[in-house]
């Protein structure tokens, strides 16, 4: 299944699914406090979905423009910001290929936290971090996100044990290649392998600042941790932040958050 059908099928499951993943949520959210400017400056949250990241920086202060390829996704957003109280400054239906409707050096922090997993070509996903280095201002930040090639086999050893015996030529693609296009519960998507992602986008241009895996060690089993509260919580969210950084960890993620500067 294309993106576009997928996230208008799932945009209340794509939600809660950070409920769900709390680290993920919690790790991602202490990069962008580490690199993005202060509060009052402008983002642009490049296939932010139903909103979860946008709503959070537009809570603390940060003048948000949320762009993403569904509609209803957008319209969930526009809700649950209601429902939080906070403004999003806009909201666009679009494309990440193209973002011509933007001005060029127009954002401090760009996110481009999920459009890399559907776009199957290197060339589109090159096209896709240049339109967002091309509206980032100078010095600007950019957040790029990743699926890590091993998060798919984790995923079935949970779900469906029984995937690899019964589909081992699509496994030995996957792992070969990287690129999930069969009709399966997901839509379609590139895997990437951990060290292909900062030259990848070291060759885009960008300077790189940080390789950060956002499950940092938890990935697979963060449940008893995402039960805790309070400075348990806490402790585990920084810890989860520093092994996310341990090189040697990287593929244990499921995601890789890229921190980049123009």
């Amino acid at each position: 299944m294309e993106a576009e059908p997928y996230y208008d099928q799932s945009a209340e499951k794509e939600w809660e699914r950070l409920e769900r993943h709390r680290t993920e949520f919690a790790v991602t959210l202490m990069a962008l406090e580490e690199f993005l400017p202060a509060p009052g400056c402008s983002v642009l949250d490049i296939g932010g979905g139903p909103g979860r990241y946008s709503i959070e920086l537009a809570r603390q202060g940060y003048r948000v423009t949320l762009f993403d390829i569904s509609g209803e996704s957008l319209k969930l957003a526009q809700e649950k910001a209601r429902e939080t109280g906070v403004s999003v400054e806009n909201v666009i239906h679009g494309n990440a290929l193209d973002l011509s409707d933007l001005e060029a050096d127009s954002f401090d922090g760009v996110l481009l936290m999920g459009p890399l997993y559907h776009l199957l070509s290197e060339g589109d996903r090159e096209r896709a971090v240049q339109e967002a280095k091309r509206v980032l201002k100078p010095q600007g930040r950019l957040f790029a996100a990743f699926i890590t090639r091993f998060a798919a086999f984790r995923n079935v050893a949970i779900f469906q044990p029984e995937f690899i015996a019964e589909n081992e030529d699509y496994a030995v693609q996957l792992l070969d290649t990287g690129i999930h296009d069969q009709p399966t519960a997901f839509a379609k998507a590139y895997y990437a392998r951990p060290e292909e992602i900062v030259p990848f986008m070291e060759n885009c241009g960008l300077e790189t600042l940080m390789l950060v895996g956002c499950e940092g060690i938890v990935a697979g089993h963060e449940g008893p941790v995402n039960e805790l509260e309070g400075e348990a919580w806490q402790k585990w969210v920084e810890w989860n932040y520093r092994l996310g950084q341990e090189p040697s960890l990287y593929g244990a993620s499921d995601h890789l958050l890229y921190v980049g500067q123009k």
